[in-house]
């Protein structure tokens, strides 16, 4: 794959190059002269026919979590996020040291201790990381999922954007199985609160516990509002809103 250059950009096929555009820019790529068949056939390309059944296996771990994640990501997301999620997923699958090539797969992988650690820490929206605007130790009860922030000073422990006033704070606690595809998630309260110099402790206390076996995986996310005549409204359509995997077990 290559990048256009120059002030002409060119779409379509010319001798075998295709011209594309996407997010990252204008790119070229050459026409392969492989076909579909060949490539699901062939004792040429078992390879390649692994390597696309492990891929295909990781991007659905990858759309299992973003779908059941999605009450509460919806809002706080990159344009990047599907493929982020799915190089996670490509990583976490590399940790199955059991199942044969080819049907490696993030079900069997997620019951290590690796894999875990792999997951814990992903960033949502990397245009808005929480991990960059909350200087606030938290703590999560790996048990209730319930999770505190103890003296909040909005003012002194985050990074706001310009134009906030009110800043909210959701959990949740989400019970993935990646072997099953089952997931049950179940969000907390919202604690909002203005940006003030004033100390707060924040709670946020799941519904109830979610039910199942599988990847018990807890997430924090701040929204930023503007306070305009007695309404929050969303600054800049969520833009700035930060969710984080804050712990996995």
């Amino acid at each position: 794959m290559a990048r256009q250059s120059g002030l002409i950009k060119i779409k379509g096929t010319l001798d075998n190059v295709s011209f594309y555009k996407t997010k990252d820019g204008d790119l070229a790529r050459m026409k392969t002269s492989v076909d579909g068949d060949r490539i699901a056939n062939d004792p040429a390309f078992v390879r390649t026919r692994e390597n696309n059944s492990e891929f295909g296996s990781s991007a659905r771990s990858g759309k299992l979590t973003r779908d059941n994640l999605r009450p509460i990501s919806m809002n706080a997301t990159d344009g990047r996020v599907v493929a982020r999620m799915t190089k996670i997923m490509t990583q976490i699958k590399n940790l199955d040291t059991t199942s044969v090539r080819g049907a490696r797969n993030v079900g069997v992988a997620m019951a290590t201790a690796q894999a875990k650690a792999l997951l814990k820490g992903f960033e949502f929206n990397r245009e808005a990381m929480l991990s960059s605007m909350l200087f606030k130790p938290w703590a999560v009860n790996t048990t209730t999922g319930v999770i505190t922030i103890a003296g909040l000073v909005p003012t002194l422990d985050l990074i706001y954007p310009e134009g906030a006033t009110h800043v909210s704070f959701t959990g949740a606690y989400a019970n993935i199985n990646y072997a099953t595809g089952i997931a049950d998630v179940k969000l907390t309260n919202v604690q909002n609160l203005p940006i003030t110099a004033t100390s707060s402790a924040i709670t946020l206390t799941p519904t109830v516990v979610p039910t199942g076996t599988g990847a018990k995986i807890f997430l924090l996310k701040i929204e930023f509002f503007q306070l305009v005549n007695a309404v929050q409204y969303s600054l800049k359509n969520g833009a700035f809103n930060a969710l984080k995997i804050i712990e996995v077990i």
